[in-house]
């Protein structure tokens, strides 16, 4: 019997522990690149933090702090990219998520594919810090008055930058029997949707929907403004439309009746005296068969009609 070869041995031991270390190497989640988190930072910051926070507690959507351990790299990169797709499909994590935070759907962001690792990258190295992204909205109670908020939110007092009013797009009970717009939803109960005043506060002042940002990015309200608007949409009198509304639209609507029920009459005042009908049904006095050849009716007739019988 012959002895192994100690080289032999050790070769064969030394490509066994380097294909080990390649093989747990390539397993790891890449390291964040500082540029890529750098970028991610300033991406968080314009588009995320109206949501969502790192370290600093729920707020429309889940606090992300350490996120990038709890859920595997591509389903975060898939559900940064494109969250409605994830959602269409039945992803059964996503599902849950939406439940759990209320039905209110992340938006699609457009993010591009660079976008969403610079995002992850951030989330990674944010996450073993302190709270680093507070939320914009994170006081306990919002300030603001409600009469001003609903007169910037029916256009009756503008906005300081100019931005429109809110029922140009959308609808809330307790401004007329007439509501809003329909671009936007109902913000009836948003602020018990979002799950409270200061989550509302914060995602309006993100303005992270694509439609929001284009419409209010060069107007944004001041932090005063935010307050009244979030004020009078979470006032109790809010959460359900008054039953007024009901009587005041049914009055229009009988209003609108009795209008064209009028205008018609007026327009067809005439339609037995100058029409078809009585000449269609009167008797000729003479032995003409055309009213135009001499022939005529008995009864009172219309000036026009004698003026288009006259010879």
């Amino acid at each position: 019997m012959t002895n192994a070869n100690p080289i032999a041995s050790g070769r064969s031991l030394f490509i066994v522990a380097l294909g080990t270390i390649t093989g747990i190497w390539f397993t790891l989640p890449a390291p964040a690149n500082a540029a890529d988190a750098d970028t991610g930072k300033q991406t968080f910051q314009e588009k995320c933090v109206a949501c969502h926070t790192i370290g600093g507690g729920d707020l429309v959507g889940p606090d992300l702090k350490g996120v990038t351990t709890k859920r595997p790299r591509d389903w975060l990169e898939q559900w940064i990219a494109a969250p409605d797709a994830m959602i269409a499909k039945k992803d059964p994590y996503a599902i849950e998520q939406l439940h759990k935070y209320r039905d209110v759907p992340m938006p699609n962001l457009g993010l591009s594919a660079a976008d969403v690792t610079a995002v992850l990258a951030y989330l990674e190295t944010a996450s073993g810090q302190p709270s680093t992204t507070p939320s914009t909205a994170s006081a306990t109670e919002v300030q603001g008055n409600p009469e001003i908020g609903k007169e910037l939110f029916t256009g009756v007092l503008r906005f300081r930058n100019g931005g429109p009013p809110c029922m140009a797009c959308h609808s809330a009970a307790g401004i007329g029997a007439l509501g809003g717009g329909q671009l936007g939803p109902d913000l009836t109960d948003v602020v018990t949707r979002y799950g409270g005043a200061a989550a509302v506060n914060g995602f309006l002042s993100g303005m992270p929907t694509p439609t929001m940002k284009a419409v209010w990015s060069q107007h944004p309200p001041t932090p005063e403004e935010r307050g009244s608007v979030v004020s009078f949409l979470g006032q109790a009198g809010v959460a359900l439309r008054p039953a007024q509304a009901i009587g005041q639209l049914a009055a229009l609507a009988g209003l609108g009746l009795l209008v064209l029920l009028a205008v018609g009459a007026f327009n067809w005042r005439n339609r037995l005296r100058f029409g078809v009908r009585r000449p269609m049904v009167a008797k000729l006095t003479t032995g003409a068969t055309n009213p135009r050849n001499g022939g005529w009716f008995t009864g009172p007739y219309h000036p026009g009609w004698h003026s288009q019988f006259k010879k």
